[in-house]
C-alpha cells in the first residue's frame, strides 16, 4: 500500500500498535516506510523503550527527566547490550556461518514458582541446558547453600522490579550468564550474592540489598541499570568490568573496590565490552561544551584602571669618561624634541632620543623638556642620557594598560581545552584512550561512605558519573591509576578525590565543588594529571599537594574556595600551569612548610588574601603569572619564605604588589609590578607591621588522613634533588623589576635583615620611589632607575644603613635623595628633581662621592642639623637659582667638602 493513501497522522496511529518484530519488517519495505518508522521516535519507540523490563530510562539515574536525542537509538543500544552475554562463540569456530543456526532451536523457557514445572531455582538450574531462559514468578526464593552455575543460562524475574527476590549465593563456573529484573539479598551464611572467577556475567535492571558482588580475573561482568543499596562490587585484577547507569546508595565502605593490576588473561567477553565502552565514552560526545571554557562568572566585570598621561625623558649625548661606562654624563645641552615629532619621524632619533613613559597626571609636569615650559626654564634644564634601564620603562609605553588593557592581557592566558591539552601531551593521550580495568559510566554514588577505591596497581575509568553526599568520592593508592572524565563530585564530607602512595592517572573536565575538605588531595608520591576541571566552592582548599606529592595541574578553573585555591606544603612539588585561580576567600596559591612547585603562566585574580602566599620554608618557582585585582597583596613572602618570583605581572591589587617579611629569602626578578593600591614592594620586620596580616593565609587544613598521621617527614626527598638551575642567594634580592604607578612608595623597606635592590625601574609611584624606614642591616640600592615619583626619589630615615650606588634618580616631585641615616652615596645621577638633589639632615652620616647632581630650583646638596658627611669628587650643575651646596650644620667639623666640580650654566 502506498503511504500517500492515508494521512501521516493516521499511519502513525496504526503503527503505534505494532510490536517490535513488525516494526522491523515494515522498515524494510522501502525508504518511505523506513522514514515513516523512524518518525515514531517520540511515540511508539518511546513506549517500547520505557516498557522494557530489562532496562530503565536511558538517562537514569543521573538525568531521568532529560530525554535522549533518539528513543529508537536508545532502545537499540539497550537491545544490543542485553545480547552481549550470548556472543560467546568459542564452541562454533569450525564454521563461519554457524552463527546463523546457533541457539535458534532447542532454547527452552523454564518457569519457576507456584503451579509451575519447578518449585525452586536449584531444580530448574539442574534441568536447564545451555542458553535456556529461567523465568521466576513473583515471590521470594531462598537457598540454604551456595549454588554453582555450570551451564550458561538466563535468569529473569517476571513482573515489575521488586516482585522477585533471591536470597541466594551464586558461584559461576560457566562461560557466560545473564540475570535480569531481580532483587538480590544475602543468604544467611554469606554477604556475597554472586561470584565469578572465569566467566562473564551480565546484570540488567537488578537491585542489590546489603550484599556483595565479587568478580575475579579472568572473569568479567557487565552491570546496567542496577541499584546497589548498602552493597558493593569487588573487582580483582579484572581485565575489563563495565558498570553503566547504576546507582550506589548508602555504602558502609567503598561502593566499588578495584584491586590488582588488570590481568593479561582475558576471556571471550573482553573485546565486546571494550567496544561498548569506547562507543559510549564521553570523550566522543562533542555536543557538550567542555568544562574548561571560560565561564560567565570569570568573564564578568571590568576593573577600573587609572587614566594615564605621558612625560618625556630627553636623552642627550655622551659627556665624557668621568664615570664608568654605565654611568654616563653630559655637557649641558638643550634637547627638547616634542613627543609627536620624535614618534612621527623616527629618522630624527639619532643622537638625541625621546622616550615616552606612562605616568599619572603628575608625570607631565616633571618632564625636563615639557612644551609648557617657558624658554628661560628650558634653557636651564639639564638634559641627560637615559639610564640603562630605560628600556624597561619603554615597555610601559608600548604595553600601555588602558581600559581594555587588562582584558587583553588576560586573553594571553586563555584556558586550553582538553583536546588541546591532549594534543600536546602524549602521556595524557595514552591515559585518555586507555580502556581496561573497571569502567564506570553514567553512575550515581550518593549518601554513603565511599564511592570508588582503587588499590594495589588497580585501574579504573570513570566517566559522566555523579558523586554526592559521600565521605569521599574516589580514593586511589598503591601505584594504581584512575581516569576520571566529566564527572560531578560535590558535598563530600572530606576531600573529593584522594591520591596516595604513587597513584596516578588523568582527572579531566570534572566539576568538583562544595566539598568539606580539598577538592583533590595529592600526597605520598602520587603523580596525577589534573586538566581542565572546575574546582570551586569548597569549604577548604581546591587542590592540596603535600607529603612528597607531585602532579601536573593545568588549565583548570579554581575559584570560590574558602581556603587556598592550591595549597602546597610538606615537600609537595607539583607543576601548576595555565590555570585560572580566582575569587577565592583566602590565597590563590599557598606554599608553606617546605612546599615547592613550578607555578607558571597562571591567572591568579580577585582573591581575598595574597595571590600567592609563601611561608615557613616554602620554596616555589613563581614565573610568568598574571596576579591581579586581588583584595589584598599580589604576592606574600612570609616568615622563612623563599622562592624565585620571576617574570610575573602583578597588577591592580588592593594591597601591596609584593609583601615580604624580612626573615624570608626570596629572589624577586623581572616582574611588572604596577597600579597596586599601596606599595609596589614592601619589606617588613616580623615584629612590627607583620602583625597586621594574618599568620596563615593558606588556611588551617587538617592534613591527617582519616585518623592516619601525616608522616610526611619519612617521604621527603633529599635536598640534592632540588632544582640546581637557580642562582643561589644569601640575601633577599629584588632585581630587574619594573615598579610603577603604585599607590604609595614603589619600594618600602622596614627590615631587620640585609636586602639587595638592584637594577629596578621604579617609576611614577604616588609616594617616594624608595623609602627606607628601618634598616639595621645594610640595604644596597644599586643600578636602579628612580623617576617621576610623586614625592622624593629615595628617602632614608634615621638609624638606617644604606648604600646607594650607580642609580639614576630623575624627575621626582621632591628631593632626589633625602637621608637621615648612615651609609654611602656614590656614582649616582641625581638630576631634574623638583627639590634638592641631595638633602642630608638630622643625624645623617654619609659619604657622598662621584655623583652627578643637578636641581633646577633647589640646592644641589643641602646639609642641615647635626649632619656628618664626606662630600668629594662630585659634579654639581648649577640651576636657575644659582644654588649649589648649602652647609647649615651645627658643627662644620663633621662635614668635609673636597674636590667637587661646580658647573655654571650660560645662556647662548
Amino acid at each position: 500500500m502506498e503511504i500517500n493513501g492515508l494521512p501521516l497522522e493516521l499511519w502513525r496511529l496504526i503503527l503505534s500498535y505494532l510490536r517490535l518484530p513488525d516494526l522491523g519488517r515494515c522498515s524494510l519495505v522501502c525508504r518511505a516506510w523506513y522514514e515513516l518508522i523512524l518518525s515514531l521516535d517520540n511515540t511508539r519507540w518511546r513506549q517500547l523503550c520505557l516498557g522494557c523490563i530489562e532496562c530503565r530510562h536511558p538517562n537514569w539515574p543521573n538525568q531521568p527527566d532529560v530525554e535522549p536525542w533518539s528513543w529508537r537509538e536508545a532502545f537499540k543500544q539497550h537491545y544490543l547490550a542485553s545480547k552481549t552475554w550470548t556472543k560467546n562463540s568459542q564452541d562454533f569456530e569450525s564454521s563461519n556461518c554457524f552463527y546463523l543456526f546457533r541457539r535458534k532451536k532447542d532454547r527452552r523457557v523454564l518457569c519457576v514458582g507456584p503451579g509451575c514445572e519447578f518449585d525452586n531455582l536449584r531444580s530448574a538450574l539442574l534441568s536447564a541446558s545451555a542458553y535456556d531462559r529461567i523465568v521466576l514468578l513473583p515471590g521470594v526464593y531462598e537457598e540454604q547453600s551456595e549454588i554453582f552455575l555450570k551451564a550458561p543460562v538466563e535468569i529473569m524475574g517476571k513482573g515489575k522490579l521488586g516482585d522477585v527476590a533471591l536470597l541466594v549465593s551464586f558461584d559461576q563456573h560457566c562461560p557466560t550468564m545473564r540475570l535480569c529484573n531481580l532483587i538480590f539479598m544475602p543468604a544467611w551464611f554469606t554477604p556475597v550474592v554472586y561470584k565469578t572467577t572465569s566467566g562473564h556475567v551480565q546484570f540488567d535492571n537488578c537491585n542489590f540489598e546489603n550484599s556483595q558482588l565479587q568478580i575475579h580475573a579472568p572473569g568479567t561482568c557487565q552491570v546496567k541499570f542496577c541499584t546497589f543499596n548498602q552493597s558493593s562490587i569487588n573487582v580483582h585484577s579484572v581485565a575489563i568490568c563495565l558498570l553503566e547507569n547504576c546507582e550506589f546508595v548508602g555504602s558502609e565502605n567503598a561502593s566499588v573496590t578495584v584491586e590488582g593490576c588488570p590481568s593479561l588473561d582475558r576471556n571471550w567477553a573482553c573485546k565486546h565490552l571494550s567496544m561498548l565502552a569506547k562507543s559510549r565514552s564521553v570523550l566522543l560526545q562533542t555536543s557538550e561544551a567542555p568544562f574548561c571554557n571560560m565561564t560567565k562568572l570569570e568573564s564578568q566585570g571590568h576593573l577600573p584602571i587609572r587614566n594615564t598621561r605621558t612625560c618625556e625623558i630627553v636623552v642627550g649625548e655622551d659627556l665624557g669618561n668621568i664615570f664608568p661606562a654605565s654611568q654616563t654624563q653630559g655637557i649641558p645641552k638643550r634637547g627638547c624634541e616634542k613627543e609627536s615629532d620624535v614618534i612621527g619621524n623616527p629618522s630624527m632619533m639619532h643622537k638625541e632620543e625621546a622616550v615616552t613613559i606612562d605616568t599619572d597626571s603628575s608625570d607631565s609636569e616633571l618632564s625636563i623638556s615639557s612644551e609648557n615650559e617657558d624658554d628661560d626654564e628650558s634653557v636651564y634644564k639639564l638634559p641627560y642620557q637615559a639610564h640603562s634601564l630605560s628600556h624597561m620603562l619603554a615597555k610601559v609605553i608600548h604595553g600601555r594598560l588602558q581600559t581594555n588593557g587588562l582584558t587583553a592581557l588576560q586573553n594571553d592566558y586563555e584556558l586550553k581545552t582538553l583536546p588541546q591539552e591532549l594534543q600536546k601531551d602524549k602521556e595524557s593521550q595514552s591515559l585518555a584512550s586507555a580502556v581496561q580495568g573497571c569502567l564506570i559510566q553514567k553512575c550515581l554514588f550518593r549518601d554513603g561512605k565511599g564511592g570508588i577505591f582503587v588499590c594495589s596497581q588497580g585501574q579504573a575509568r570513570v566517566e559522566g558519573s555523579i558523586f554526592r553526599n559521600l565521605t569521599y568520592a574516589v580514593r586511589c593508592i598503591q601505584n594504581s591509576k584512575i581516569i576520571m572524565l566529566k564527572n560531578d563530585i560535590h558535598h563530600c564530607k572530606t576531600s573529593g578525590i584522594f591520591l596516595r602512595l604513587g597513584a596516578g592517572g588523568l582527572i579531566a573536565e570534572n566539576n568538583i565543588h562544595s566539598n568539606c575538605e580539598a577538592g583533590v588531595d595529592i600526597r605520598k608520591g602520587a603523580n596525577p594529571l589534573i586538566l581542565c576541571n572546575r574546582i570551586h566552592s569548597g569549604l577548604r582548599s581546591g587542590i592540596v599537594v603535600l607529603g612528597n606529592g607531585k602532579g601536573v595541574i593545568r588549565s583548570n578553573q579554581i575559584y570560590g574556595n574558602k581556603e587556598a585555591g592550591i595549597y602546597i606544603l610538606y615537600n609537595g612539588n607539583p607543576l601548576v600551569s595555565g590555570n585560572h585561580i580566582f575569587q577565592g576567600l583566602a590565597a590563590g596559591i599557598a606554599v608553606n612548610e617546605n612546599g615547592r612547585g613550578q607555578i607558571t603562566e597562571n591567572v591568579i585574580r580577585e582573591n581575598q588574601w595574597g595571590g600567592a602566599d609563601i611561608r615557613r620554608g616554602g620554596d616555589p618557582v613563581l614565573r610568568s603569572n598574571l596576579i591581579c585585582c586581588g583584595y589584598s597583596d599580589g604576592v606574600v613572602v612570609g616568615e622563612r619564605g623563599k622562592g624565585l618570583i620571576e617574570g610575573n605581572t602583578i597588577y591592580g591589587n588592593k594591597g601591596c604588589g609584593v609583601w615580604v617579611m624580612s626573615s624570608s629569602l626570596p629572589h624577586i626578578t623581572n616582574n611588572q609590578i604596577g597600579h597596586n593600591s599601596i606599595y609596589g614592594i614592601a619589606v617588613f620586620c616580623h615584629k612590627d607591621d607583620a602583625n597586621d596580616y594574618l599568620a596563615n593565609q593558606g588556611g588551617n587544613e587538617n592534613f591527617n588522613d582519616e585518623g592516619e598521621a601525616a608522616n610526611w617527614e619519612n617521604d621527603l626527598e633529599s635536598e640534592d634533588e632540588r632544582l640546581t638551575s637557580r642562582r643561589p642567594i644569601s640575601v633577599a634580592l629584588v632585581e630587574s623589576n619594573n615598579i610603577n604607578h603604585n599607590g604609595a612608595a614603589g619600594l618600602y623597606v622596614k627590615s631587620s635583615e640585609a636586602l639587595n635592590i638592584i637594577g629596578n625601574a621604579i617609576h611614577a609611584n604616588h609616594d617616594c620611589g624608595v623609602a627606607v624606614f628601618q634598616s639595621s642591616q645594610l640595604t644596597r640600592i644599586a643600578s636602579n632607575s628612580v623617576s617621576c615619583n610623586s614625592l622624593g626619589g629615595v628617602l632614608v630615615e634615621a638609624e638606617c644603613r644604606v648604600e646607594l650606588r650607580g642609580n639614576g634618580i630623575y624627575d621626582n616631585s621632591s628631593h632626589g635623595v633625602t637621608s637621615k641615616g648612615d651609609g654611602l652615596i656614590t656614582e649616582n645621577d641625581i638630576l631634574g628633581n623638583q627639590g634638592c638633589g641631595l638633602k642630608l639632615c638630622q643625624s645623617a652620616d654619609m659619604k657622598v662621592s662621584k655623583n652627578r647632581i643637578h636641581s633646577f630650583r633647589g640646592y644641589g646638596i643641602e646639609m642641615l642639623d647635626q649632619t656628618k658627611a664626606l662630600v668629594q669628587d662630585n659634579l654639581i650643575f648649577q640651576g636657575k637659582s644659582k644654588k649649589t651646596i648649602l652647609q647649615q650644620v651645627s658643627s662644620t667639623e663633621g662635614c668635609v667638602l673636597q674636590n667637587n666640580k661646580l658647573l655654571a650654566f650660560k645662556k647662548r
